[in-house]
């Protein structure tokens, strides 16, 4: 049986602390549990995957690939049962993936290899999300699909006699990428996909795991991904690493919180989602990431921070495929730093869960820091440790990322900081309001 994900729901308003202190195990990536669950449900045969995101995103993928015909179990916390049958059927209603953007684009490029009709459907916030980027490659390779203008609901119609395509995106998107790889593993021939800029890999990592003909290669400043169609997948048990976008908010909290030190353990080290980090550090954050091993083909850290003076930097456009998501907590962290940060590139983030950029914009200002918007880029004037006023509502407007990052600012700022809606958070970080406690915050 598939669990309902709790959440909590309504208003929650963060309140300044003097200090935050603890050791944590990062939550589950949710980018690796939707692709464990995706290839388990492809193979043949039985696989086990332990430390699952038993989020509301990912356990929206893990109904859809139960109704593709998978059999999906829940074991115990995080301990999940696949057993695939190395096909796929249509469903027998709409397979609704609520917020999940990886989710719903991955499961069509999964499920177009398959001679099957599937009606895809997401809450209001995903069916504003633009699907044709990942519609039109999957049209040229012989994908029949209707949707509206390029939206949710979208009816798919697979085919066993896919062709291979040799595509470059026009937007840096790891969704993109791996919808059209996944509906390689099924295509005559082999599919390349050509990226300007490198986007995570997970789904090459992990595609021959299960025995998939994958692989990718550095291409200059972009990558070169390819897949061999024809290859009947095998079972592969795997444990899913730490998230390290979830894993940010805690060490976010951490800088910006005086006298504050905190760990967060199992955090995985990949090179195309580290970004932040890298960032952090350029603006004088003290960070230690320790070697913690590896997991599912991906490297881990732990990593420690440490409350202590930031500098504004300026965040050059080529860092954002490596932290795309990680824009509107970074935000928060530079409204805490001397000087101003010049976050350039960030036209991708209107096409998110929100209008992050705008978004991230309004929270800012509704908590008197004085910001630049423009079109693809965002300036925070920050306003030095201990110095953000606070006491503003920030809307959320359907995003978890913006909720989450509202009530870090709050942990550090003058004044509480509202949000006014946290029910989304459940989406990618159920444990958000446990682990936030646990290391001494202050949210009701």
């Amino acid at each position: 049986m598939i669990p309902a994900n709790p959440s909590v729901s309504g208003p929650r308003t963060a309140s300044p602390v003097k200090r935050l202190a603890g050791r944590l195990p990062a939550p589950a990536d949710k980018s690796v549990s939707h692709r464990a669950l995706m290839f388990s449900a492809l193979a043949d045969g039985t696989s086990r995957i332990s430390n699952l995101l038993e989020s509301a995103d990912v356990t929206a993928t893990a109904r859809a690939v139960a109704a593709l015909g998978a059999d999906v179990r829940r074991d115990g916390p995080g301990a999940w049962t696949v057993t695939g049958r190395g096909a796929w059927t249509s469903p027998a209603g709409p397979l609704d993936l609520g917020n999940a953007g990886t989710g719903v684009r991955l499961l069509m490029g999964a499920a177009a290899r398959f001679d099957l009709e599937a009606v895809f459907t997401g809450d209001e916030s995903l069916s504003a999300r633009p699907m044709a980027r990942v519609l039109d490659p999957l049209a040229l390779m012989g994908v029949k699909s209707r949707s509206r203008d390029g939206r949710l609901p979208v009816r798919l119609t697979g085919s066993r006699a896919l062709r291979a395509i040799d595509y470059a995106p026009p937007v840096a998107s790891a969704q993109v990428k791996s919808a059209i790889l996944m509906a390689g593993l099924g295509a005559d021939g082999e599919t390349t996909v050509r990226e300007a800029h490198a986007t995570r890999g997970h789904t090459e990592t992990m595609a021959p795991l299960y025995g998939a003909d994958m692989s990718a290669r550095a291409d200059g400043a972009g990558l070169v991904a390819r897949v061999r169609g024809g290859r009947v997948l095998t079972p592969h048990d795997l444990a899913v690493p730490g998230d390290p976008s979830s894993a940010a908010f805690a060490i976010a909290a951490a800088l910006i919180t005086p006298d504050s030190d905190v760990t967060l353990t199992g955090v995985m080290d990949n090179p195309a989602r580290n970004g932040l980090y890298a960032v952090l550090r350029d603006m004088g954050a003290d960070l230690t990431l320790t070697p913690a091993g590896t997991r599912a083909g991906e490297t881990l850290v732990d990593i420690s921070a440490r409350s202590g003076m930031l500098t504004g930097i300026e965040v050059a456009a080529d860092r954002a495929p490596s932290m795309i998501d990680e824009y509107p907590i970074l935000s928060v962290i530079a409204a805490f730093a001397e000087g101003a940060t010049v976050m350039k590139g960030l036209a991708e983030l209107r096409a998110k869960e929100s209008d992050r950029l705008a978004a991230s914009a309004a929270m800012l200002a509704a908590n008197g820091v004085r910001i630049e918007l423009g079109e693809d880029y965002l300036v925070v004037h920050g306003c030095g440790a201990g110095g953000v006023p606070g006491g503003g509502r920030v809307e959320t407007r359907h995003d978890h990322r913006l909720a989450m990052s509202g009530l870090v600012m709050g942990l550090g700022a003058r004044e509480p900081v509202s949000v006014d809606d946290a029910a989304m958070i459940a989406t990618s970080y159920p444990g958000f309001f446990d682990d936030m406690a646990a290391l001494g915050a202050d949210i009701a």
